[in-house]
């Protein structure tokens, strides 16, 4: 399989694990306030991240619309400011950022397979 394509793969995975760990909270403090969902979903966006950092860049430019490299910095934020991370910022991300990303990878995906 083609690299680019597995890591779209391993996005949507990811992002589907965050749907999974998130339905049942109505807002960033419940989600805050169960650790091992928060960790969970840290854990997710880093893959999210990781996995951005694996596609090559000239594919990563033909698909200018995503923020590329925001998604990469929420990487860092949270791999290396752990403490310093925002609830109420990922929980926006969480419903406001990754549906949207959802949808375009998949449509990435169907363009490419």
């Amino acid at each position: 399989m083609n690299k680019n394509k597995e890591n779209l793969l391993d996005m949507i995975e990811s992002i589907e694990k965050i749907e999974i760990f998130t339905k049942n909270f109505v807002n960033h403090e419940d989600l805050y306030n169960n650790k091992l969902h928060f960790d969970a979903v840290l854990m997710n966006i880093v893959n999210i991240g990781e996995s951005v950092g694996r596609i090559e860049k000239e594919f990563l430019d033909s698909y200018s619309d995503i923020e590329w490299i925001k998604i990469k910095g929420l990487r860092n934020i949270v791999a290396h400011d752990y403490f310093g991370v925002d609830p109420e910022e990922i929980w926006q991300i969480i419903k406001n950022k990754l549906p949207d990303l959802k949808n375009k990878v998949i449509n990435i995906l169907s363009l490419i397979s």
